[in-house]
């Protein structure tokens, strides 16, 4: 019930639409309920005539019709009203609470989405949120609607014959405990699909991406065979849910029907004893006719409940789960960055799992160049991700310019740290747009400029439309070495301070490799650069290298004084660079 509250309260946002919404609903009931007892006495005016052997009155007869058609007009402007105010109240209650999730998704840190998958989020933000908003429609507007509807036209019955409206109404406490056991076991139900659902979702949302992958190893049959044992699972749920739904709305129209037989017995009875006049009867049967309305509708707003009870369980998780890196109640704007960053005593573990990183002690001064190398494994891109607060540290402390981190706004810290990632991912647009994206109101000369220390310029003017050329999705229109390029590209324009290169030349040639090292020669110069690599190749002209085992710092030194130590570094040297040093020696002589 508290996730109802809750959804409730983010419609009292507006409360004007919602009062006149409930206002077209008086208006509507007004004009309704007083239909029935026009339409008896139009009956009587010609039943009693006819039957006594007199001419009918058409002084009586006119005036009804015409108020009958006076009230069915208001009665139909505002149900239009009821219903136009009700749809778009719920839109505005989808567009709030789709913004809400998305805003407070977009300021999670990396730990939560290492807990969420895209697809799972991807369900909360479209099905639930539309549950919710069948809900406001059916449900907050609606609901009041159709219970002031059974309760005056129930009072109207009672006191036009008492007998009769005690007859009529006998069945309602069976139907409303058959109703409430429905709605009980229908938000289970819905729960349970959602929760399926989103599970389609992920599955839906892997194969899509990964269709290289699945082509590459010609698993197509398993992929459907996965998705349709899925399916068959929400299917299975859905018709559980639906015939539940029919059921009870089968139960309450046989329980009517019984009464409504059982009326026109009663009530037949007395009209023939001139207890009762036709019109009369004919009035209490058109009350009952209104009476089955909310009747029929309760299955609907019991199923709108249902959905929305689950839905807001669902969302209000996600919209209550604080994130773990947060700012201080008075952060600090970290203007232009010197540059000069420390690790003290820096521990990390994912989620309290087995430590990461231990004791990690590091010092960058500004415009130095740390390389960071080892294993798999072994930390590297756990430090790149502290560093810019993708997570928190779980002991010790990183500061920037004498600061820990933790004090500075999100925002201005991460404007001062440029990344290129070793998972280069880029926005279904152009490529002008993916380029400046972080810093959109660059010109397109800073934009063409970081192109060209990226080696990207050459490639992109080759292209017909240049950089307006459309990325595919993912970027699965350009290659490995172009996608990582244009991540250069994107972190140059940002012009950071702190520049963190994670493996960013892992997918180029070697000539190309020659050429981006090079060129970022140049744009490392007077930043304070880490350098991620997995290759040594990379960190020659490091100022500093850090070789990192086991979460660890077992070795620290330049190029030159690691070889001489011996260590894990000269192991990889022999394996990976002796070879072509020796070669590259040979073809010199």
């Amino acid at each position: 019930m508290q996730h109802i509250l809750r959804i409730i309260k983010i419609a009292l946002r507006y409360k004007y639409r919602l009062t006149f919404a409930y206002l077209s609903t008086i208006g509507a009931i007004a004009a309704y309920i007083f239909l029935p007892k026009l339409f008896g006495q139009a009956i009587d005016s010609v039943a009693e005539p006819i039957l006594a052997g007199q001419a009918v009155d058409t002084g009586i007869l006119y005036p009804c019709i015409l108020i009958i058609l006076g009230l069915s007009v208001i009665r139909g402007s505002m149900s239009y009203f009821q219903t136009y105010l009700a749809e778009t109240l719920s839109q505005y209650v989808s567009y709030d609470l789709r913004n809400s999730f998305y805003d407070h998704v977009q300021h999670q840190s990396f730990a939560f989405h290492d807990k969420h998958h895209t697809g799972n989020l991807m369900s909360r933000a479209i099905t639930d949120v539309e549950n919710i908003r069948m809900f406001i429609n059916m449900g907050l507007v609606r609901a009041p609607y159709f219970i002031a509807l059974f309760i005056i036209v129930a009072a109207i019955l009672i006191s036009m014959n008492w007998k009769l409206g005690l007859l009529s109404a006998s069945f309602m406490p069976i139907v409303a405990i058959y109703t409430s056991s429905v709605r009980l076991r229908m938000r289970a139900l819905w729960l349970l699909v959602q929760q399926k659902m989103a599970e389609l979702s992920i599955i839906l949302q892997e194969n899509f991406s990964g269709q290289r992958v699945v082509k590459a190893f010609a698993s197509e049959d398993h992929e459907e065979n996965k998705f349709e044992i899925k399916n068959a699972e929400v299917s299975n749920i859905y018709v559980e849910a639906e015939k539940l739904r029919a059921s009870s709305m089968s139960f309450m129209m046989f329980t009517f029907m019984v009464a409504m037989a059982l009326i026109i017995w009663y009530g037949g009875r007395q009209v023939m004893n001139g207890t009762m006049t036709p019109g009369e009867l004919a009035a209490f049967v058109f009350y009952l006719q209104i009476l089955a309305l909310p009747v029929r509708m309760a299955g609907w707003v019991v199923n709108a409940y249902a959905r929305a009870a689950s839905a807001g369980e669902r969302m209000f998780e996600i919209l209550d789960a604080p994130s773990p890196v947060k700012e201080t109640s008075n952060p600090v704007t970290l203007e232009k960055s010197k540059g000069h960053v420390r690790f003290e005593n820096v521990s990390f573990a994912y989620d309290g799992g087995k430590p990461v990183l231990r004791n990690i002690n590091l010092e960058a001064k500004p415009g130095e160049i740390i390389a960071l190398v080892g294993p798999p494994g072994s930390g590297k891109s756990t430090i790149a991700n502290l560093l810019p607060r993708f997570y928190d540290v779980s002991a010790g402390a990183i500061k920037v310019d004498g600061i820990d981190v933790k004090e500075f706004t999100l925002r201005s810290l991460r404007e001062n740290i440029g990344m290129v990632q070793q998972d280069v991912f880029l926005f279904t647009t152009s490529l002008k747009e993916n380029i400046k994206y972080g810093k959109e109101n660059s010109s397109d000369e800073q934009m063409e400029n970081a192109s060209s220390i990226a080696q990207l310029s050459d490639f992109i003017e080759g292209l017909e439309e240049g950089y307006d050329t459309y990325v595919g999705e993912r970027g699965s229109t350009l290659s490995g070495g172009q996608r990582q390029r244009m991540s250069i590209a994107r972190a140059i324009l940002l012009d950071p301070p702190i520049l963190i290169m994670d493996d960013s030349t892992s997918s180029v040639d070697a000539n190309t490799e020659d050429r981006i090292k090079a060129a970022m020669d140049n744009s490392m110069k007077g930043r304070t650069t880490f350098i991620i690599a997995n290759r040594l190749s990379t960190v020659h002209s490091a100022d500093k290298i850090v070789v990192l085992k086991d979460g660890r710092i077992i070795e620290e030194g330049s190029h030159d004084e690691l070889l001489e130590k011996g260590g894990l570094y000269n192991e990889i040297y022999e394996l990976q660079l002796r070879p072509q040093d020796e070669l590259s020696s040979e073809v010199s002589k």
